[in-house]
C-alpha cells in the first residue's frame, strides 16, 4: 500500500512559504500615540538575572538547539529589556552551529532500539512542487531530501565530548530536563551519559562533573530569575503516547522524586538569597499542534493520492467482515461494547486509522476460540491461497492482532511522528507472519500500519491517557501557584495563554497567533516549542507578570516585544 506520509497534512502545510501572511494585517490603525512614562524596574533588580528551566528556556525549536534559536530564546529576549534598566551581561551556552543537533565524539548518538538519531539537526519545511500528490510536504531533517534517498542528514559540529563553552551562564535552560533533573548532582557528567543519568545539553556546560542545574544556578548569585520547569514531568509521557517508557513525575515523594517536595526546594533555594523573581506553570500539552495536527480519520477514499487505499477497501472489509461478525458473537453472549470494536472503512468518506487501545479488555482468546469453531472461517483462509490447515494458525493471529484493536474516535490524539508511519508496512510484523507461515506479500498485506495493523499505544494519546495528563497538569499547577505566591513571586499563567492559543488565538500588536501547526504562527515545526515570535510572545507574558508584581511598567511604557520583528520559521539555508 501507497505510504501516506504527510498527505493528510499536506492542506494544513501547503501555504508554509507564505505562513506570516495570514497573520499580516494592520489590526491597529495607525493613531497619535499619547506620551509614554519612562521605562521603571519597580522594585526588581535585574543586575544579575539567571534563567532556568528546560528546552522551553533553552529557546529549542524546530526539534533542535541552534545559534539563531538561542538568541532568540524568550530569556535572552527578556535580558535586552532588563538592560535599559540596570540589567547586566547574559551568558548562553551557544552551540557551533546554525544546523543544531549534537554528536559524541564527532559521531550520531543512536537510539539502540530504532536506530533513530537522538539529537538530530533542526528540521526544515521541504515542499515538493514537482508532485501532485505532496507525499514528501512537511518538516524534514535539515540536509535530507526526501526525493533522493542517498542525501545525508547535516553534520552537528557541536560535540558534547568537547564541553568545550566556558561559563557560567545566565541561561541554565536544560532540553530535556525534568523538575527533579535540577536537583541532580552529575547530572552533566558525560561518565554518566551512557547509563542515562546526565544530560549531554548540561554536559556542555556544566561547571563540574558533580554539579547539578541549580547549584550552578546558585553559584551566580541571581538577583532576578525566572524558572519554567515541570513540562517535561507530563510532556515525556505524552510525547510516547503514554507508553509506558516515559512515566509522569509522581506528585510526592522526597526531594529530587516527587514534584512537589522538588518544586519547594528550587524555589526555597533560589529565593534564599533574597532573590526575586517570576515562574511560569505547565500548559496543556494535549493542545499543542504536537497532538492536534493529524487527524484521527485519514484514509479518505475521494483522495486521488491514496488509490492504493481505495483499491484495497473491499479486502479490508472483507478481512474485517470476519473479525465484526466475532464481536457481534460475543456480545450476544455478554461480552460488554464488543460491537464497539468492529471495523469498517467507508468507500464515500473519510476513515479512522486502526488503533490498539490497550484499555480495552483483551479479547485475544476469545477470537481466535470463535474463529476455529466457525465453519466458514476455513473457507476464509483458503481464499488468501493458504492451506485449510492453516486456519487455526490464522485465528490465533487475528485474536493476537485485533484483541484489543478498535477505530480510532475524534476523542484519540495521533501524535505527530504518526504522520509518517500510518499507510507504511511495518517489517517486523511482517518477519513474524511470515515465520507463521504468511507469504511475504500476504504478510505484507496484514501488516499496513493504522489499516491492517493497529497502530501501536506510542502512536496515539488515548482518552485514558489524556486524564491522567490533565489530571497531573492539575495538580502541578496548583502547586506552582501556590508556591509563587507564598514566596511573592510573579506567575506567568503559560496553561491560560496555550487554552488562548488554541481557542481562536493570541491577538499581539499587529498579528494573530494559533496553536495551528506551521500557520500559527506560535509553533515550530516539531509541534511542541515555540517559534522565535512565539518565543517573543512568552517574554512578553513574563514582563507583564513582572509589572504586576513588581512595579515595573514594562506594558504601559511601550517596553514590550513587537513579536513581528521575530520570525516563524528559518531557511534551510541559514548558516
Amino acid at each position: 500500500m501507497k505510504n501516506l506520509k504527510y498527505i493528510f497534512l499536506a492542506s494544513s502545510l501547503v501555504f508554509f512559504t507564505n505562513c506570516n501572511d495570514p497573520e499580516d494585517v494592520d489590526l491597529n490603525p495607525i493613531v497619535e500615540e499619547e506620551a509614554r512614562p519612562a521605562l521603571t524596574a519597580g522594585s526588581a533588580d535585574f543586575s544579575k538575572y539567571v534563567a532556568i528551566g528546560n528546552s522551553f528556556t533553552a529557546g529549542f525549536t524546530d526539534n533542535a538547539l541552534f545559534i539563531a534559536s538561542q538568541q532568540n530564546s524568550f530569556p535572552n529576549l527578556l535580558s535586552q529589556k532588563f538592560s535599559l534598566v540596570g540589567g547586566g551581561n547574559f551568558s548562553q551556552p551557544l552551540v557551533n552551529d546554525n544546523s543544531g543537533g549534537l554528536v559524541l565524539g564527532g559521531n550520531p548518538v543512536l537510539d539502540p532500539q530504532s536506530g533513530k538519531n537522538l539529537f538530530a539537526p533542526r528540521l526544515y519545511f521541504y515542499s515538493d512542487t514537482n508532485s501532485a500528490c505532496p507525499d514528501n510536504t512537511g518538516p524534514v531533517v535539515l540536509g535530507i531530501d526526501p526525493n533522493d534517498p542517498n542525501t545525508q542528514a547535516t553534520s552537528s559540529t557541536t560535540d558534547f565530548l568537547l564541553n568545550n563553552p566556558t561559563g557560567p551562564f545566565n541561561n541554565m535552560g536544560v532540553p530535556g530536563a525534568k523538575s527533579f533533573h535540577l536537583l541532580a548532582p552529575g547530572y552533566g557528567a558525560l561518565a554518566n551519559f551512557s547509563l542515562g543519568l546526565a544530560n549531554p545539553y548540561f554536559i556542555r556546560m556544566a561547571s563540574e562533573p558533580n554539579a547539578s542545574v541549580l547549584g550552578d544556578a546558585l553559584a551566580q548569585s541571581p538577583s532576578f530569575f525566572t524558572l519554567w520547569v515541570g513540562i517535561n514531568d507530563v510532556l515525556g509521557y505524552a510525547l510516547s503516547g503514554g507508553d509506558g517508557s516515559n512515566a509522569i513525575t509522581p506528585l510526592d515523594g522526597a526531594p529530587g522524586v516527587g514534584f512537589n517536595q522538588t518544586y519547594a526546594t528550587l524555589i526555597g533555594a533560589v529565593t534564599a538569597g533574597g532573590a526575586k523573581g517570576v515562574v511560569a506553570n505547565i500548559p496543556d500539552v494535549t493542545s499543542i499542534p504536537h497532538f492536534t495536527t493529524v487527524p484521527y480519520n485519514p484514509l479518505d477514499p475521494n483522495d486521488e493520492c491514496l488509490q492504493a487505499y481505495s483499491d484495497q477497501i473491499p479486502t479490508l472489509n472483507g478481512v474485517f467482515g470476519q473479525l465484526n461478525q466475532v464481536f457481534a458473537y460475543l456480545e450476544s453472549q455478554g461480552v460488554p461494547n464488543a460491537t464497539d470494536r468492529q471495523i469498517a472503512f467507508s468507500t464515500t468518506e473519510a476513515s479512522a486509522v486502526v488503533v490498539n487501545d490497550e484499555s480495552l479488555i483483551d479479547l485475544s482468546a476469545q477470537i481466535a476460540g470463535v474463529l476455529k469453531l466457525s465453519p466458514t472461517f476455513p473457507a476464509f483462509v483458503q481464499s488468501f491461497g493458504l492451506p485449510v490447515e492453516a486456519a487455526p494458525v490464522v485465528a490465533d493471529l487475528f485474536g493476537l492482532t485485533y484483541g484489543q484493536a478498535r477505530q480510532a474516535t475524534a476523542d484519540d490524539l495521533l501524535v505527530l511522528p504518526s504522520s509518517s508511519i500510518i499507510g507504511t508496512v511495518n517489517t517486523s510484523s511482517v518477519a513474524f507472519l511470515m515465520s507463521q507461515g504468511l507469504s511475504q506479500a500476504l504478510a505484507g498485506q496484514f501488516s499496513v500500519e493504522g489499516v491492517s495493523l493497529p497502530l501501536a499505544d506510542k502512536w496515539v494519546l488515548l482518552p485514558s491517557e489524556q486524564a491522567e495528563i490533565a489530571a497531573a497538569t492539575t495538580a502541578f499547577n496548583t502547586t506552582i501557584a501556590a508556591t509563587a505566591t507564598q514566596a511573592g513571586l510573579g506567575l506567568v499563567d503559560a496553561n491560560g495563554l496555550m487554552k488562548k492559543l488554541a481557542d481562536g488565538g493570541v491577538t499581539s500588536g499587529n498579528f494573530i497567533l494559533t496553536s495551528e501547526l506551521v500557520r500559527g504562527g506560535a509553533f515550530s515545526l516539531d509541534g511542541v516549542h515555540p517559534t522565535a515570535r512565539g518565543y517573543a510572545l512568552i517574554a512578553n507574558e513574563f514582563m507583564k507578570a513582572i509589572d504586576v508584581t513588581y512595579g515595573s511598567n514594562f506594558e504601559a511604557s511601550g517596553s514590550l516585544l513587537d513579536i513581528g520583528d521575530y520570525p516563524t520559521n528559518y531557511s534551510s539555508t541559514l548558516q
